[in-house]
Formats: structure tokens, sequence, C-alpha cells
């Protein structure tokens, strides 16, 4: 009786287990689809954006070129100082001007701002390819995300062991909310006004609130598959 007993609840563990998993993917086929497709999203190999950053009153010009999981550089214009963030294969580099505490000279990243540039080589989020990224995906249900909408709360764990939080919005399947801690700091951002760019959905606002306090980005123009010079991303002598 008791080995009959072990082996049924046994099964619906499993029966559970399979279950989630079911409803994980088909959320991802879903999210997937609402972006335009994963034929679309796979053919993608760079992205030009250009946005404005509103920070503390400030409205802050920046452009960013990525090749798709290889390399990136994103440059701000800060009160008529460059502030320059590149990423090549495996290594980072950055011009930070002295009135943010930089020197104006290209240094090397920390390990902790490399990784943390390098997550956004993937311009289409944690969930496009998800098991080929080594990457594991929970769903921790349904839920409010404000008075009006619901969200699917997925938990994500990266190949590094890392975790994170991501919400769909429950009628769209697009990403709504991201929040993750990094360096002993949580941070939240929301994606909001989705627009219609080659075929593909992308945010054109971007909400971020941290301990640093509320950032604002909104992209103004952005490109797919446009020609890239990649000597951009290689560190200049100094």
């Amino acid at each position: 009786m008791k080995t009959t007993k072990l082996w049924a609840a046994t099964v619906a563990v499993l029966l559970s287990v399979a279950a989630q998993a079911q409803t994980v993917d088909e959320l991802v086929d879903k999210h997937i689809a609402a972006m335009g497709g994963l034929d679309k999203l796979n053919g993608v190999k760079t992205v030009v954006s250009e946005s404005s950053l509103a920070v503390q009153g400030m409205e802050i010009p920046s452009k960013s070129v990525i090749v798709r999981g290889k390399s990136m550089r994103s440059e701000s214009t800060v009160m008529g100082n460059s502030m320059v963030q590149v990423v090549d294969g495996t290594t980072g580099w950055k011009v930070m001007p002295a009135m943010m505490g930089g020197t104006g000279e290209p240094q090397d990243m920390t390990a902790d701002e490399l990784k943390q540039m390098t997550g956004q080589l993937d311009p289409f989020g944690a969930l496009v390819n998800y098991k080929d990224k080594g990457y594991k995906v929970e769903l921790v249900g349904k839920e409010p995300l404000d008075k009006k909408h619901d969200g699917y709360h997925l938990k994500i764990t990266d190949k590094d062991g890392s975790t994170f939080d991501e919400w769909l919005d429950a009628n769209t399947y697009l990403v709504a909310k991201i929040k993750r801690t990094m360096n002993g700091q949580t941070g939240e951002i929301g994606l909001d006004d989705y627009q219609d760019v080659q075929g593909i959905k992308v945010p054109k606002t971007m909400s971020i609130a941290g301990a640093m306090g509320s950032i604002t980005m909104t992209t103004e123009k952005i490109n797919f598959n446009a020609p890239v010079d990649e000597s951009i991303f290689k560190k200049p002598a100094k």
C-alpha cells in the first residue's frame, strides 16, 4: 500500500512538472510569435539605434550599435562630454569623462561591467532561444501588473546560475517588466509603447528604477541588419 501511494505521489509530481514545463514553453512560444516570429528574430544580425535618456532633468542623446552575440558600442553625450562603453568578444573597454569620475582615456572594464554589457548582446531578451543559451525558465504564476493588467511572472536562471524575473503582459505576451539584482542592488525596468519595426515588436519606452534614481529611455530610431564597420569596437591606443 505504501509503495502504491509513493508511486502515485511520484507520478503526480512528474505530471505537475511536465504540465508547468509545457505551460512555460507555450508562454515563450506566444511571446516569440508576438514579437514577430522566431525566423524573423533569428534573421537579425545587427541593431543600430538612437535614443534619448531622461536623467535628473537632463536629456542625454545616445547611440548603440550591436553585432548580435559578438560586439556592442554604446555612446552618449553628457553635457558636451562623450561617454563610450564597448564590448568586443570577451573584452570590454570604456571612456568616462572627468565629470563622471573617469579620465577621458580608454580604460578596461571591470568584470562586473563586462558581464552587465555582455548581457545586452542579445537585443531580444532572455526568452528567445532560452534553451540554446543554457537558461532555465520557471512559471511563478499569473499576477497583477497594475490595476488594469495581469502578467505572467517568470523566473529565469542563466547559465552562470544568476536569477532574475520577467513579467509577460497577459494580453500581448510581450515583456512588460524585468527585475534583477546586480552588485547587491535591485533594479526594475518597465517596457512600454511597443512599435512595429521591420516586422518586429520593440519597446519605444523603457523606465529604469534603481538605487541611483529613475531613468527613462525613449528610442527615436532603430534599424535592423544595417551595415556595421566593426573597427568601432576596437580599443584605441592611448
